[in-house]
């Protein structure tokens, strides 16, 4: 039977060795990549290397006294052929630091050739857990989206596009030397892209909050990533919920609002620590196979499963989902317990809303004739699965897609 009791009072997070947070503060790059390299292989987007800004911080490095290249050809749901271009392009060069500028796609990018280029091989030859051999290169993030978290964790999430199937590096060896995370740069980030993004976020904060404390072995700490919810990842989830909800709605209606970018950053930052540590669940794990499907963002993608996911999960972590409404101020003590879970499920699909998040399954493309593929496929994700609060199963997920597909937001009680 699931528990959802933390019998350990355990708490524990791995974290980058710095983390700088804060308007303006990648003005410490320069300074931070010269403590630990020669020469640097910077990584970004095409849209993301035409700006003043990337040019600014290419240059401070250089000025630095590093030498510089750059790859920005990086592209979204990172593929695993891109890593095999910029390997072919940049192995035997001497490079010894990568940083990632941009998205999540940028970041893993940036940690899978830092793997790649130190211990040679093809990427396939990481995938799974705590399968790299030694130590990747010095690897910097720099987020220029506010929802990923991928500038603290240790896992690279890549889409085999030979296999057609998402794929993930998962190792400490990947975690961060350093996440320089500032603000200003999201201001130029498109509203859709905004919006994507911090529904990501957000389903990271509820995922993690409502995840299955593990409470693990000494040896499970050692040789697992995930190893459930725990105080201090609850403590991470509750300060990005409280963010979310003050900043998620402005950032969306006014993008130049600098405090409330600040405040989603953070919270994606909070979201990031928590899941490097319980990892993500059904949401994750269905939007899988649906991004071989459909060309939706991942951020709308797990957004629209969410109302579901919570749903399927609220008999297994009501008291959860009660404290979720109490974080996001929409319910109280004088309420009974499932009423507070209800508003707080309630409230975070209102936040969904607020930012023009699809809330079915239709509107991201998914058709009945997919179910039973979608169920099958998310069943692989076989760590994820077991973060999931409501036991999993192929049936289970094609009934909770078709209330999806539906548009069912009733409380029923099972899908």
């Amino acid at each position: 039977m699931v528990t959802m009791e933390n019998r350990l009072g355990l708490g524990f997070v791995r974290q980058p060795k710095s983390v700088l947070f804060g308007p303006g503060q990648r003005r410490q790059l320069p300074l931070t990549v010269k403590g630990i390299a020669k020469h640097a292989l910077i990584v970004t987007d095409e849209r993301m290397a035409t700006t003043p800004e990337f040019a600014a911080m290419v240059a401070s490095v250089r000025d630095a006294g590093v030498i510089v290249s750059v790859y920005d050809r990086a592209l979204p749901d990172l593929p695993r052929s891109n890593i095999l271009e910029a390997v072919a392009l940049f192995a035997g060069k001497g490079i010894d630091a990568t940083v990632g500028i941009g998205g999540g796609s940028v970041m893993d990018l940036a940690k899978s050739l830092a793997v790649v280029l130190a211990n040679g091989g093809d990427v396939r030859d990481y995938y799974g857990e705590f399968k790299v051999p030694g130590p990747a290169l010095p690897i910097v993030t720099v987020p220029t989206t506010g929802g990923t978290g991928a500038e603290v964790t240790s896992i690279a999430v890549i889409f085999d596009d030979d296999a057609n199937v998402k794929m993930a590096i998962t190792d400490a060896y990947l975690e961060p030397h350093a996440a320089i995370i500032d603000p200003e740069l999201t201001l130029t980030c498109p509203p859709g892209l905004t919006a994507a993004t911090a529904a990501d976020a957000l389903s990271h904060l509820i995922e993690a909050f409502t995840a299955r404390p593990k409470n693990p072995t000494p040896e499970e700490l050692a040789t697992k990533i995930y190893v459930g919810k725990n105080r201090i990842t609850d403590m991470f989830c509750a300060k990005g919920l409280a963010l979310m909800n003050a900043g998620l709605k402005r950032v969306v209606q006014t993008p130049s609002d600098l405090a409330a970018r600040s405040d989603v950053m953070f919270a994606a930052y909070c979201a990031g620590m928590a899941i490097n540590t319980t990892g993500t669940a059904a949401a994750h794990a269905i939007q899988g196979p649906i991004a071989g499907l459909s060309h939706t963002p991942h951020g709308f993608g797990v957004g629209a499963l969410l109302p579901y996911v919570m749903r399927f999960n609220l008999p297994y972590c009501t008291a959860e989902f009660a404290e979720i409404g109490r974080l996001l101020g929409v319910a109280d003590g004088a309420q009974t317990e499932l009423e507070q879970a209800h508003a707080g499920i309630a409230r975070v699909e209102a936040m969904l809303a607020e930012v023009g998040a699809p809330l079915d399954l239709k509107a991201i493309g998914v058709k009945p004739e997919h179910f039973a593929q979608i169920a099958k496929q998310s069943m692989l994700a076989a760590r994820l699965v077991l973060n999931n609060p409501g036991p999993m199963s192929e049936a289970a997920v094609s009934a909770l897609l078709a209330r999806g597909y539906a548009a069912d937001r009733s409380w029923w009680t099972q899908p």
